[in-house]
């Protein structure tokens, strides 16, 4: 299942983003958006879950949590 994680700080990495996850399952890939002429996070990204019911847990844990002072948005991503 694709996640949209969105309402990210521009400080938070893609790392940080990974462990977040990696609480709650398998993750296959981890990917923030940045912009392509600066580089700097876009304060979005996505992460790909093979296990729904470990994305589904993924999205109601972490939905609003605070990281780095953002209350963090995260939802299944539309296709």
């Amino acid at each position: 299942m694709k996640i949209l994680v969105r309402n990210l700080d521009r400080a938070v990495t893609e790392t940080e983003i990974l462990d977040l996850f990696k609480a709650f399952g398998k993750v296959e890939t981890c990917v923030l958006v940045t912009d392509k002429d600066t580089g700097k996070s876009k304060g979005f990204g996505f992460v790909e879950m093979p296990n729904p019911r470990e994305a589904i847990k993924a999205i109601k844990g972490l939905n609003l949590l605070k990281v780095k002072g953002n209350g963090i948005r995260v939802k299944a991503a539309e296709e």
